[in-house]
């Protein structure tokens, strides 16, 4: 049991480990893109934001068994709980070997596996929780980070939230409980991109410093301010798993822009849930050529 890469020291990472990474998350970006403009529906401009962070998570942070289940005892867990983004999520799972690639091709048509927020039901390789109504998957991961406690399983259990995620209640009383019953066995990363559907999370519903609220309800925090930098990820990631198991839970605070990667889908809310029309697709594809194969 490990992960693809291996090298957690810095010092013995070597390039050629980082470009494969960089490659892998290129890929990612296409089939985003191409499977979002397929079925004209889908949202883009989060999941292109985050590929980064789920190469590094599904293809060097995390310690995964070789099959799947839904127990997941004996390895990390990771649970996704702002679900639109999902394309990201599909294509990193398919691309480490959860299920075929070629699936991708059938995201959000019916009877498809791949729908818009992942589901349970039809037992998608990868898939641990469905994900409708925003807000609900830290709650979720700190049920399966005590779960693991109880086991006496020593294995980490991730989440990824959205930052306008974070207006939804549900969170706070989830972040309140894992200090105070201190689930030191789970890494909860936000997303922190400024952007949701109706515009800023300022404009929206300002919440000030993120970091302050984690800091006061008792979380160690770790702050990744490119979080669209494979080494600026592994860094921080790194660091947040060596705070693990000391009390306390972690928060990985993850500075990304929304559609990262595309230069018409960056710096701007409108791609959250919106895909590109044909002549947008080439343009998005030829700023992010084929390094893996295409689905």
């Amino acid at each position: 049991m490990r992960s693809n890469f291996d090298v957690l020291n810095k010092n013995t990472f070597k390039m050629s480990d980082i470009q494969q990474l960089k490659d892998f998350t290129t890929q990612v970006r296409r089939d985003i893109l191409r499977m979002v403009h397929a079925v004209n529906s889908g949202h883009p401009g989060g999941s292109l934001g985050c590929a980064e962070f789920f190469t590094v998570l599904y293809q060097h942070l995390m310690k995964r068994n070789a099959g799947f289940d839904m127990n997941g005892v004996g390895e990390d867990l990771f649970f996704l709980s702002n679900g639109h983004i999902s394309p990201v999520f599909y294509s990193v799972l398919a691309r480490s070997g959860y299920f075929p690639v070629k699936e991708l091709a059938t995201f959000r048509k019916l009877n498809s596996r791949l729908q818009g927020h992942p589901t349970t039901h039809e037992g998608l390789e990868g898939i641990r929780m469905a994900s409708g109504s925003l807000g609900q998957g830290l709650s979720v991961a700190i049920g399966a980070a005590q779960a693991k406690k109880l086991n006496k399983d020593n294995h980490l259990v991730y989440a990824l939230t959205g930052d306008g995620e974070l207006q939804e209640g549900q969170n706070w009383e989830a972040i309140m409980y894992a200090s105070a019953k201190k689930v030191d066995n789970l890494i909860a990363t936000v997303d922190l991109n400024g952007q949701q559907i109706d515009g800023s999370t300022d404009d929206v519903l300002c919440m000030g410093s993120v970091k302050a609220k984690f800091e006061a309800f008792d979380w160690e925090v770790v702050e990744i301010n490119e979080g669209n930098n494979i080494e600026a990820i592994i860094a921080g990631m790194t660091e947040a798993k060596s705070k693990a198991g000391k009390g306390k839970p972690v928060c990985v605070l993850l500075h990304t822009e929304m559609g990262n990667g595309v230069d018409f889908m960056m710096h701007t809310h409108a791609w959250h849930g919106k895909a590109p029309s044909n002549e947008q697709l080439e343009n998005a594809l030829n700023q992010n050529p084929a390094t893996l194969g295409d689905y």
